[in-house]
């Protein structure tokens, strides 16, 4: 079975779907459909843009999303038997599954960015990746930390992405080392994503969800919170409202779709970040992309 996946923030680079727009009669429309619903020419930034200007939140992650569902329309022979996308790429995955429509879901995306720039600012916050170390290990040190600093991203066996504020966080990175990990790496992020530190977004974003339709998809979807197949609309809806605050289960997500018959993991969208995280999940598989 073929499963598509859809990459999150992080991804983008500049020239980013330039390729697509001059080749693709489809896509110019829908990019311009884009600029039109943003109200700014994110086109411009996507193609012509410098890496600080890709960087803003407002900007990196209707990036992304548009570029990986214009591939995704524009790829009709990759019909989807399952989907999942790492974080902001659940909403490429829910367009490309038929769930959203690409408006819908680019609407979304614009106050899930705006709702979360709003909650980076309140308070100081980071992210962290811990190299090395088992999940059960990140978890007990995580809750030994004064303040808030939790898992964030399961990403493969012995990568896990921490997030909380910026002393917590710290604390949390010399305990992890102390306890046996390779490397403790801050990123280079806004704030603390799926942390408790996200709830006013998570209140945000809620509405914008509640007030937009989505259909049942023409496949399951494996979702971040849970790391399981849905087809519900109303499930799905529900768990996109929690992601905010919940950690992103990628490594289950891959393993359960394993499980259930996926042997070919196709990731849309730019860059290959997913394809290496894959491989090193599930060695017997077969990845592959367009970007």
């Amino acid at each position: 079975m073929k499963a598509i996946v859809f990459p999150g923030q992080g991804a983008q680079f500049s020239g980013m779907g330039k390729e697509l727009y001059n080749s693709y009669p489809e896509a110019r429309e829908l990019f311009e459909k884009a600029n039109e619903i943003l109200g700014f020419r994110i086109t411009d930034i996507m193609f012509e843009g410098s890496d600080e200007e890709l960087k803003q939140t407002k900007v990196t992650q209707p990036a992304v999303f548009i570029h990986s569902v214009i591939l995704s329309i524009c790829h009709k022979d990759l019909v989807p038997q399952m989907v999942a996308g790492h974080s902001l790429g659940e909403f490429s995955a829910l367009v490309a599954a038929k769930a959203l429509f690409f408006e819908d879901g680019l609407k979304l995306v614009a106050a899930r960015a705006s709702a979360m720039q709003k909650a980076c600012e309140l308070e100081p916050s980071t992210m962290a990746a811990i190299l090395g170390l088992d999940d059960e290990i990140v978890e007990q040190v995580c809750s030994s930390i004064q303040g808030i600093v939790v898992p964030a991203n399961y990403n493969t066996k012995g990568q896990l992405v921490i997030s909380g504020s910026v002393d917590a966080v710290a604390k949390a990175c010399e305990a992890l080392k102390a306890a046996g990990a390779k490397r403790a790496l801050p990123l280079a992020v806004g704030g603390a994503f799926h942390s408790p530190l996200m709830e006013p977004a998570r209140q945000e974003l809620a509405e914008a969800i509640a007030s937009t339709n989505f259909n049942k998809p023409v496949c399951s979807i494996y979702q971040n919170v849970d790391a399981k197949p849905h087809t519900c609309p109303e499930e799905i809806k529900e768990n996109l409202i929690r992601q905010l605050t919940s950690p992103v289960r990628w490594r289950q997500s891959i393993e359960n779709m394993w499980a259930d018959g996926a042997r070919d993991f196709i990731e849309l969208g730019p860059g290959n970040v997913l394809q290496n995280m894959i491989k090193k999940i599930l060695p017997e598989c077969t990845t592959g992309g367009y970007q």
